[in-house]
């Protein structure tokens, strides 16, 4: 599957101010960049450096006065949409490091808080068929709608309130894997299905010994997605982090499907 992606973003820092920035597709075995081209104008200062767990990169800024950036690109996904039902969990005592890390509890995501429901509601099952289940309940007993959640929601609060937006739904199915001893992490990515369009956070769950990527809010499917990065939550995939306050201008992402 072959996409195209525009980014545009518009900032006013009202002072000197040291921003992170991770927004460009990952060069990954199962996704290739065929063209990519980034605009980030002048700033003070530019360093890349590797994103969480080898998966893509982000790029250190010192910017002063207004911070515009694009980014465009081309990404031909070719990963497969696995059949979740089909795939095995590993024993955690078999996991090894980097997986290890993603059963422990984040900012967000709090397994043991979820382990009472995971236990009463998904108990009869286990490994993929139980991480669907999972997401088929979430897609079904949430509602997706923006502003209802901010920086400091919580997988427990948009459990508790049943709404929110796609790093909500994220946070709750990577708490609820988590407490099934199954790890989880969040992924930022672009997805074309995606509205409003926007950076898309869907969760990605270790089984059979590799990742795969699970969107609880039904917008898209794994092979439709170009992944950006990868972390605990969603405060280690922000598309923009800044270390002082800024104003958002205005900014766009636009990702379509080009048919050749």
């Amino acid at each position: 599957m072959l996409q195209k992606i525009k980014v545009r973003l518009d900032y006013n820092l009202p002072a000197p101010t040291d921003l992170l920035l991770q927004i460009e597709a990952a060069a990954l075995p199962d996704q290739t960049i065929r063209s990519a081209h980034i605009d980030l104008g002048t700033p003070d200062h530019f360093a890349r450096i590797p994103a969480e767990a080898g998966v893509g990169e982000r790029i250190w800024l010192k910017v002063a006065g207004n911070f515009r950036a694009t980014y465009e690109a081309e990404i031909e996904v070719t990963r497969t949409a696995a059949d979740l039902s089909s795939l095995p969990m590993t024993p955690p005592h078999l996991l090894g490091p980097e997986p290890t890390r993603y059963l422990l509890p984040s900012r967000y995501c709090r397994p043991d808080r979820f382990r009472p429901v995971v236990e009463e509601t998904f108990g009869g099952s286990d490994g993929g068929t139980q991480v669907a289940q999972m997401r088929d309940w979430i897609e079904e007993h949430f509602e997706y709608v923006p502003g209802v959640s901010d920086a400091g929601t919580t997988a427990t609060d948009t459990f508790l309130a049943r709404q929110g937006v796609c790093r909500d739904y994220a946070h709750v199915l990577v708490a609820m894997c988590r407490a099934a001893s199954i790890p989880a992490r969040v992924a930022s990515v672009f997805a074309p299905s995606v509205e409003p369009p926007d950076f898309h956070a869907v969760a990605e769950v270790f089984l059979d010994g590799a990742w795969h990527l699970v969107d609880a809010t039904g917008m898209d499917r794994a092979d439709r997605m170009a992944k950006i990065g990868v972390g605990l939550d969603a405060a280690e995939v922000s598309f923009l982090t800044s270390f002082a306050p800024i104003e958002l201008v205005d900014q766009e992402i636009l990702v379509t499907e080009i048919n050749e």
